[in-house]
This record gives C-alpha cells, sequence and structure tokens, in this order.
C-alpha cells in the first residue's frame, strides 16, 4: 500500500517529518505522537491506527509496528483524537497557570493505569503531545520530546504551520497512513 510522500513539502517541512520520525521510532513506549498547532489543528502526527504490520507516519515514513506493544491502546480513532486531547490538555493547564499566577506552562504529565500523556510547548503555543505506554520511562519520553522541541521550536514558522496544514487538508481520504 502506498502512503503519501513529503514529496512537494518545504525542506523545514520535510525536517520536521524527520525529526517526528526519529522521536518516535527511537524512544521505546512511544505509542502515538501530536504537534498541535495554537488553535487546535493538528499539524503534523504519527497515527496508531489499526494493528498492522507496518504503519506509517503522515508524509509516508513507515514505523516497525513490531517494536510496539501488541495491545497498544490510545485514542480511539485518529491522531485527531489524540491532536484534540492534547489541544484540551494544554488550553486547561494554561489556564492554570494564569489563574494561580505562577507563570507559563513548559509541560505536563498525566501518568495513567494503562499508559502516560505527555504535553510540551514548543512555540506560539503549539503543542508536541505523546501517548506512551504503560511501561515507557517518563524521563527518555520527556528527554526526547525536549530535544524536539528544542530542535523543531525555530522552525515551527507561522508559514510551516500554513504548509502543515495544508499537506494535511491535502491528504486524500482514502489514502490511510498505514
Amino acid at each position: 500500500m502506498t502512503a503519501p510522500s513529503t514529496f512537494g513539502l518545504s525542506r523545514e517541512a520535510r525536517n520536521l517529518h524527520w525529526l517526528l520520525t526519529n522521536l518516535v521510532e527511537e524512544v521505546p513506549g512511544i505509542q502515538s505522537v501530536a504537534v498541535v498547532s495554537s488553535d487546535g489543528l493538528l499539524l503534523l502526527s504519527s497515527d496508531p491506527g489499526l494493528p498492522h504490520a507496518r504503519t506509517t507516519l503522515r508524509g509516508g515514513t513507515p514505523i516497525d509496528e513490531a517494536r510496539r506493544p501488541r495491545a497498544a491502546k490510545g485514542p480511539r480513532g485518529s491522531a485527531a483524537d489524540l491532536a484534540t486531547i492534547v489541544s484540551g490538555i494544554g488550553s486547561l493547564t494554561v489556564g492554570a497557570a494564569k489563574l494561580m499566577e505562577i507563570g507559563t506552562v513548559k509541560h505536563t504529565m498525566v501518568a495513567m493505569d494503562e499508559g502516560s500523556l505527555f504535553v510540551m510547548s514548543i512555540s506560539d503555543g503549539s503543542l508536541l503531545g505523546v501517548h506512551g505506554s504503560a511501561d515507557c520511562d517518563m524521563s527518555v519520553v520527556a528527554y526526547h520530546m525536549a530535544l524536539f522541541v528544542g530542535r523543531a521550536g525555530h522552525v515551527l514558522t507561522p508559514e510551516l504551520r500554513s504548509e502543515l496544514r495544508k499537506s494535511l487538508e491535502n491528504e486524500p481520504t482514502g489514502s490511510t497512513t498505514r
């Protein structure tokens, strides 16, 4: 099955796809990732999808499904669900920080019985959200998220955000990202 490629995207967009691919491939326990704009729109994601032998990031980069736990649980449906959750948690914590007058929110970690959720600010209100397995090393995930943010934050300009949104909108509905 053919997945959409990063052909036609700017160098910055391809680099961001590459960074996301590395994050998902290199960090044990990461189930899915979403980069969300300040207005809550999905910009870039790995799609947890259904259990298949292989899955790809939006943009066509394959991820070896064998490296993930067999019974991976995650947001139902799609990366858009993770983006919604990330946006909501980001908004809630920003509101709490303002109400408590304690500065800006840098990151949020939620540990649950069967998984973890991490939300980290990138730039201009954009957020990186990661759904991790229950056995993931939270400090390792947070460290690699910080590396991603450090590398991606300066390139996530309004122009790049617009390009990423358009690339997701232009992706045919029938072309699953697996």
